[in-house]
């Protein structure tokens, strides 16, 4: 790692307060600055703001992705709920003095990815990068796919997330996932959210990156997706299936789960066509659909509404139901390393035998059963509450995508191509209606969308340890696990964070329509595939052994 200046980097966070904005819950009303040392960056609530000491860089000014029909002018605002708010200042933590080099590139190997980032775990000797992952922003080989992430604003998106003028300043300074992290941890507690620092980062660091790591990614990923070679940082976030600090004698196991939507649309401007989706979960539907086009070799057990339920037993059912078939949903890491589950995909079904062998290794490391697990996952589910977190910001849904996406030609200032094609005088009226609202409220519509969206999206992590010896003032919660008679440390973090672009609004419009069209059509007899699995499966009964 080459350092720009002083033989120790630190990160220094800033806030001022401001007049017409509120503090995130504990921001002081004064001006702060606070000095980390980077060996010390722990799981913590994210800073109210940070700042970096560099300005945006030349030509970073014009936010405009692409030609679009001029905005809809904004009205003053309207009184109404407290909004969103974000105490003023700039918002990039950046490890200033470091920038990652060709020669660091081996200190970094694959850990996983999603759709819009590669994850990358530090295996090297640096004090500052221990505990640390790096989230690296790809790009999709496939140009006429809409992007999976945000990096700059159109001006409909400036006027949509105009409520937060610190969201788009923050575009300017390229460090948008830090400022959106600020966002949904108001949503799902600072304490579960970790908005990261930015590394700066060499091209030639990312070309060597993504050819390491080629023989590691799954294959379909590599079709679909490369490593942005263009971008100048990546995100650095503390590596949340492990425990910060110095390793103790026990074993670390972390979970990550993909839980989805945990709840049935109830909204008005659900067509009667379309009403099979308040009486099955999205996610159900969706599985019928991947089998069907060979996206995944077995449907899934799993039902989120088990896993959002608040009932330990169903949570149970659910934390079960991942072992046989985990696809993207779940994963357990042991001190940090994959253990169980796929590297991502929707193809990733276990054979029993790689299901036991896991449970095997589980038992030998931490002296957990499978019982002994599920109940100590279960316990931390509930006593943290981050899942009534969770499923309180995707509920910020309440329009379903076949009320927002009428809402989204408004912002763009085009003619609405759904309404066009309804011919049930009632739900027209009901969406003339939505056509008629203040252009705030029309907002608030889709960027609450957005928002849960997110939330749906998103993955949680929990990582667990024994508690050593009873400390009152451990930085960590507990949970008791009565079957072995042992206290547990855990933590929660929320992970893939990321803002969904707007344009992404007709692509979840004919997504939808596309489940739920076939579901409606073949239900439960649709268990036919077309084509074979993106993990080479053939059959229904077909498995696919996870990757290691």
């Amino acid at each position: 790692m080459q350092r720009r200046g002083g033989p120790v980097p630190t990160y220094v966070a800033c806030y001022s307060s401001s007049t017409s904005t509120s503090p995130l819950p504990g921001a002081s009303s004064r001006e702060s600055t606070a000095t980390f040392p980077p060996n010390l960056l722990k799981p913590r609530p994210v800073a109210p703001i940070a700042a970096s000491a560099e300005v945006a860089r030349a030509g970073r000014g014009d936010l405009r992705r692409r030609p679009s029909h001029a905005p809809l002018a904004r009205p003053p605002r309207e009184r109404g709920p407290k909004r969103l708010a974000l105490v003023s200042g700039r918002f990039c933590a950046e490890m200033e003095e470091v920038v990652l080099q060709a020669g660091d590139a081996d200190d970094w190997v694959y850990k996983g990815e999603g759709a819009a980032n590669l994850i990358l775990s530090y295996t090297g000797s640096s004090t500052s990068m221990l505990g640390k992952v790096l989230r690296a922003k790809k790009i999709l080989n496939d140009k006429a796919q809409p992007a999976p992430n945000c990096v700059v604003f159109s001006s409909s998106e400036q006027l949509l997330w105009g409520e937060i003028p610190e969201l788009t300043e923050s575009v300017k300074q390229d460090c948008l996932p830090q400022a959106y992290a600020q966002v949904m941890s108001q949503h799902l507690g600072a304490d579960h959210v970790d908005g990261g620092v930015r590394a700066r980062v060499s091209k030639e660091f990312l070309e060597i990156i993504g050819k390491n790591v080629l023989n590691s990614r799954p294959a379909w990923r590599v079709n679909a997706s490369a490593i942005d070679t263009s971008a100048d940082s990546a995100l650095l976030i503390s590596d949340h299936s492990l425990f910060s600090g110095k390793p103790s004698g026990s074993s670390c196991i972390a979970v990550e789960i993909k839980a989805k939507c945990g709840f049935l649309p109830s909204s008005e401007y659900i067509s009667k066509e379309n009403s099979i989706k308040k009486q099955v979960t999205r996610y159900k539907m969706h599985q019928h659909l991947k089998f069907h086009e060979g996206q995944i070799s077995k449907i899934s057990d799993y039902d989120p509404l088990d896993l959002f339920s608040g009932s330990k037993e169903r949570i149970c059912t659910a934390i079960k139901s991942f072992f046989s078939t985990p696809q993207n949903n779940f994963r357990i890491f042991v001190n940090g390393s994959l253990g169980f589950g796929g590297m991502g995909g929707g193809a990733d079904t276990v054979h029993p035998n790689e299901t036991e062998k896991c449970l095997e290794d589980l038992s030998k490391d931490s002296g957990l059963q499978l019982s002994d697990f599920t109940e100590l996952l279960s316990e931390a589910i509930s006593k943290s509450g981050v899942l009534d977190k969770l499923l309180a910001t995707q509920k910020l849904d309440e329009h379903d995508i076949e009320g927002a996406i009428h809402l989204y030609y408004d912002i763009l200032s085009q003619p609405c191509l759904i309404c066009k094609n309804i011919t049930d005088a009632e739900l027209l009226h009901k969406y003339s209606v939505l056509h008629s609202l203040s252009l705030d409220k029309r907002c608030k519509i889709v960027r609450d969308f957005l928002i849960a969206a997110t939330a749906k999206d998103c993955s949680l992590m929990m990582c667990f340890r024994p508690r050593e010896c009873e400390t009152p003032d451990s930085e960590y919660d507990s949970v008791f696990l009565k079957s072995v008679n042992r206290t547990y440390d855990y933590k929660a973090h929320f992970v893939d964070l990321d803002v969904k672009p707007l344009d992404k609004m007709p692509h979840y419009f004919k997504l939808d329509q596309k489940i739920v069209d076939f579901y409606t059509k073949n239900g439960e007899a649709g268990l036919v595939p077309c084509d074979s699995p993106k993990g080479g499966g053939t059959s229904y009964d077909t498995k696919v052994q996870p990757q290691h």
